[in-house]
């Protein structure tokens, strides 16, 4: 009995040690003034608005499998909001999923994308967000069935999921993919819908941006890559233009939750959007799943 209950205790201390938060270290962030040009560019690409609300208020819900998430408020607001974090709380939210409070964020915060950012674009972030009036919106937490409700049980989920490499390699791309890389893989985070999921909710890199049931339980995500049962013969352009006006070159329309994707790209540089189709077209082309 005696040798069963140390066995539970060096279990449960295991246990413990691997779900255990991991953090930043304070020398990952640039020590330099922050650029508010870069950060509004880093707001848009990164769909800020299109979960938090134009105001940054947040309270807009996802229902999915897990339960039900509420998107927080993030205007700098010092109660409701974020306006008492310092940059770093920011960094360690967006790249390691880790609360100022040292708890694991859920991953409906799309960390798993936003882990391959750039220190310096998140001070520039944290800038702009501080240029926003704050709202004194307290948003009602998450609603969550056992054992999903167990924060604590992330840290194994991050161990699987939380990547910082990138998906597709250097040598793979073009100069103009490599750039569109780093606003698909990590600002733009459009793996996190357009990636199919296992059944823990981690994306399923090997069918990366092949499109996939829609969380909320409605309709499919579109296959991106250059497949047939993708975008094969959407040029480069044609990516650029459908995510600057929303018109696809058949001349069809975002709706929906698409309008969410593309409203993100919108206010971006057209050579930043170019760049990212650049990279889509990059990719391999996978047949759509079920």
């Amino acid at each position: 009995m005696r040798k069963a209950i140390l066995w539970l205790i060096v279990l449960a201390a295991l246990a413990w040690g691997l779900t255990r938060p991991v953090t930043l270290e304070p020398d990952r962030l640039p020590n330099r003034d922050p650029d508010l040009d870069n950060g509004e560019l880093v707001f848009h690409a990164g769909g800020c608005a299109s979960c938090h609300g134009e105001d940054l208020a947040g309270g807009q819900v996802f229902e999915t499998a897990f339960g039900t998430f509420r998107a927080p408020n993030i205007s700098p607001d010092p109660e409701f909001g974020i306006g008492e974090w310092s940059d770093l709380d920011l960094a360690n939210a967006m790249m390691r999923g880790v609360s100022p409070g040292g708890e694991h964020y859920y991953p409906a915060f799309p960390y798993t994308s936003y882990t391959r950012m750039e220190p310096g674009d998140i001070i520039d972030l944290k800038a702009w967000l501080d240029e926003f009036p704050p709202q004194a919106n307290d948003v009602p937490g998450h609603e969550l069935s056992f054992p999903w409700n167990l924060r604590r049980g992330i840290g194994l989920w991050k161990k699987l999921y939380l990547k910082q490499r990138p998906v597709l390699a250097a040598d793979q791309l073009s100069e103009s993919g490599r750039r569109g890389r780093y606003l698909v893989e990590a600002l733009g985070h459009c793996g996190e819908c357009h990636t199919p999921r296992s059944v823990l909710g981690g994306p399923d890199l090997d069918r990366w941006l092949a499109g996939g049931p829609n969380p909320d339980g409605e309709g499919k995500v579109p296959n991106i890559t250059p497949h047939a049962d993708g975008l094969a013969v959407w040029s480069e352009s044609d990516s650029a233009y459908y995510l600057e006006s929303g018109f696809t070159p058949d001349f069809d329309t975002a709706g929906g939750w698409r309008v969410m994707g593309q409203g993100q790209f919108a206010r971006l540089p057209e050579s930043v959007v170019g760049a990212g189709g650049g990279y889509r077209r990059a990719g391999p082309g996978l047949a759509s799943g079920p």
